[in-house]
């Protein structure tokens, strides 16, 4: 059994197109579990890489995330982006009872009947596209309207309030040092928006997510004040994120991998599957998100992490894991479905990904048939990324057709 001395530091900044970090792949490669220091937070912590590694921290109890509370953690943003009431810092069975309410809103007859909704915003949009005419930019034009349009009508967040929020989610993801107190006052205002916008469904609730969310029961049980207003707070925030640089992401690699495209342009129906082998290859993000922390000692892929020791995943390699997916750092829209971490895992699988995908469904599909021809009006190497934020994304995605 290892225990590892040596300590890389990882800054996990790399931000070049939607390039693999080649940090990340040394790590995998030299040292799947290693220690790690990072640009903000007290101490050291593990970072566990491998599939079958990560799946076990992310299932096993004995790792938890509830104890990062109170912890000036390893992370890589100035200010923790979690909050200490949140869902995302619970651990079962007390997150439990918060997924069995929140899932509710989630199920596939829900998700199934947001999709013509959906389908409207999303002909709309191309069809502002259209009138703009080519070239246009798809980033404006799709993917920062989609997203937050449908996560605001899902919630029923008034249209007027809709670009400051947006403001303060993108602060509250900034990873330099100077952002930190524009990313503490987002946080804060976010709050105090959900607090009141909360209160307000409880009394008056209508068919919104943030009113059924309200009235959810679990036999006796309910979400308290505190819970309705962060679960209606990081619902907003992750339902907005994740889609909106997704769409960008998708369509940059589609655009990017012609022969793969065609495949799917061919075949409509390898859409769902093709959209996971996406969501699989795509690094969508930087680095590690919310850590763990090890209550008792605790072997690991032959490594002993001990007790109250801080432990990061991170998904992105285990979705590049070669032991798990054969050809890993290939794109292919025809490979047998195989489980990716992309929406986490275990306790912590990101409830909202039925949402997301159905989003992503419609969203890439209707493009590719609309747009048959769509290419980059640009070469790929003058595209503009976003490098300020955990999240990576196209700041515009100029196409043509």
């Amino acid at each position: 059994m290892e225990n590892s001395d040596t300590v890389k530091t990882c800054p996990f900044d790399f931000a070049e197109g939607l390039e693999f970090d080649p940090l990340l792949r040394q790590l995998m490669t030299e040292a799947p579990i290693s220690r790690i220091k990072m640009a903000y937070g007290q101490g050291e912590a593990w970072l566990v890489t491998r599939y079958e590694d990560v799946r076990t921290v992310t299932t096993d109890r004995r790792f938890s995330r509830a104890a990062v509370i109170g912890r000036d953690f390893p992370r890589m943003t100035p200010n923790p982006i979690v909050q200490s009431e949140s869902i995302n810092l619970l651990d079962p069975p007390q997150s439990s009872r918060l997924r069995r309410l929140v899932a509710q809103a989630f199920t596939n007859p829900k998700i199934e009947a947001m999709r013509p909704a959906t389908q409207r915003i999303v002909d709309s949009l191309l069809d502002t596209m259209a009138e703009h005419g080519s070239p246009a930019d798809l980033v404006k034009h799709l993917s920062n309207e989609l997203p937050m349009t449908t996560i605001c009508e899902v919630l029923d967040i008034p249209e007027e309030d809709r670009q400051e929020l947006r403001r303060c989610a993108i602060a509250m993801m900034a990873i330099g040092s100077t952002t930190k107190e524009a990313a503490i006052a987002a946080k804060a205002h976010l709050r105090g928006y959900f607090q009141e916008l909360t209160v307000a469904r409880r009394a008056d609730p209508g068919d919104d997510l943030i009113s059924n969310l309200a009235t959810a029961r679990d036999g006796g049980e309910v979400l308290d004040e505190k819970e309705l207003a962060v679960m209606a707070m990081v619902l907003m925030m992750t339902g907005h994120d994740t889609s909106t640089y997704q769409l960008s992401n998708i369509s940059y690699t589609l655009l990017t991998h012609p022969e793969q495209r065609a495949k799917l342009q061919a075949r409509p129906e390898l859409l769902p599957t093709a959209l996971e082998e996406l969501l699989r290859y795509i690094p969508f993000r930087k680095g590690v998100g919310i850590p763990r922390i090890a209550t008792e000692d605790v072997e690991v892929g032959g490594v002993l992490i001990k007790a109250n020791e801080t432990v990061h995943v991170s998904y992105l390699a285990a979705n590049r894991d070669a032991a798990r997916f054969d050809r890993p750092d290939e794109l292919d829209v025809e490979r047998p479905p195989t489980p990716h971490m992309t929406f986490g895992w275990g306790a912590h699988h990101c409830i909202g990904s039925p949402l997301a995908i159905m989003e992503l469904q419609v969203a890439i599909g209707t493009l590719l048939r609309r747009f048959p021809d769509l290419r980059l009006a640009v070469p790929a190497e003058d595209v503009r990324w976003n490098t300020e934020s955990i999240w990576r994304y196209p700041h515009e995605l100029p196409v043509a057709w």
